[in-house]
């Protein structure tokens, strides 16, 4: 493969010329924006502990009321993007949010799409188009695009999430703005207990729901339930694995990022296949051994790593007597509307 000619090749009077009408050359960056093999990716392998980061989180309260902030998150940023591009990774943000009782945190709408698993403390509520979603640890509720949503605290102590968004695609594209509105009026609950059953959905007088997200709350009471019957049926080497998906058609439960819970067994490692997206692991019981590559992590309980696309990743849970628990959140979906998904042996 010959190399490339550069900018400095042509002559200083040519590239004057060039971008005096907003022109560029094309081969000097050719590799850059198309290398060859695979990506060049900007995401780094980053951890964030939560041990860490929890009492500046608990200052950022003691600072700064939640008048003055609407929502008083702490953004984990990935230093391969610049910290001021508050990004995880090229298509994701990951925010810890922080309510305080009494506290709430008022109704908008956002044209990107948010989920918020829930890290710790209770009596918090996330209220989605008029539907009251109780926050408990390990829960995952879903705030899609153009969806009002809310943030309330009747509880008496500090209420932690995790925000997942598809914000920095969105931003990228153009698209992303906020609206302002007034206190929702809460309507009877649908409820997450219509769909407890997988292959199995309500549907009277034979109508079945066509809302594009029939379910915004999935609690991780049945989540976990989930998983451990799944182990205990596949006690083999099969990945104990359930996917977040909309309980009517089995697409994923949002438009842009998928998520997803995993069970290590006691002891278990597990190699996942290099894949296209990139991925976020967040613990929400136990500890874990992540490895991309070259970098490895050591999670604890609610500790956060994000990897990027095409990375060699491996999970081992910590303890041998315990089973882990966590929380994926990856670019799947996106990438499969595009037709980038990959996956390499």
């Amino acid at each position: 493969m010959s190399e490339l000619g550069t900018l400095e090749d042509l002559p200083l009077d040519y590239r004057q010329a060039l971008s005096a009408q907003n022109l560029v050359p094309l081969w000097p960056s050719l590799r850059a924006v198309l290398p060859l093999g695979q990506p060049g990716p900007r995401t780094r392998a980053t951890m964030w502990s939560y041990k860490s980061l929890r009492p500046l989180l608990m200052q950022a309260g003691e600072l700064t009321p939640i008048e003055k902030a609407e929502r008083r998150v702490l953004v984990l940023a990935n230093p391969g993007h610049g910290l001021e591009k508050m990004q995880a990774s090229s298509s994701m943000y990951l925010g810890m949010q922080l309510l305080l009782p009494g506290e709430w945190a008022p109704p908008h709408r956002h044209t990107p799409n948010a989920v918020r698993m829930i890290v710790e403390g209770t009596g918090a509520y996330t209220t989605v188009n008029g539907e009251k979603c109780p926050m408990q640890r390990g829960d995952l509720i879903l705030t899609p695009t153009g969806l009002w949503h809310e943030h309330g605290h009747d509880g008496d102590e500090a209420v932690v999430w995790l925000d997942v968004l598809d914000l920095p695609l969105v931003y990228y594209m153009e698209a992303s703005y906020a609206v302002e509105g007034e206190k929702q009026d809460v309507i009877p609950r649908r409820g997450d207990r219509e769909y407890l059953r997988g292959g199995v959905v309500p549907s009277p007088v034979f109508t079945r729901d066509t809302s594009a997200y029939p379910m915004l709350r999935y609690p991780w009471v049945d989540v976990r339930a989930a998983l451990e019957a799944l182990a205990a049926d596949r006690p083999g080497s099969d990945a104990v694995q359930v996917a977040y998906v909309n309980p009517e058609d089995g697409s994923s439960c949002q438009n842009i990022l998928g998520f997803s819970a995993l069970m290590l067994r006691p002891g278990e490692t597990l190699a996942l296949p290099a894949r296209s997206p990139a991925m976020v692991f967040h613990v929400i019981e136990g500890g874990a051994l992540v490895s991309a590559d070259d970098t490895a992590f050591t999670l604890a309980e609610a500790d956060t790593c994000c990897v990027p696309g095409f990375a060699r990743v491996t999970l081992k849970n910590r303890s041998t007597t315990e089973p882990a628990f966590i929380f994926i959140a990856d670019e799947s979906p996106l990438h499969r509307k595009l037709g980038l998904y990959e996956v390499r042996a």
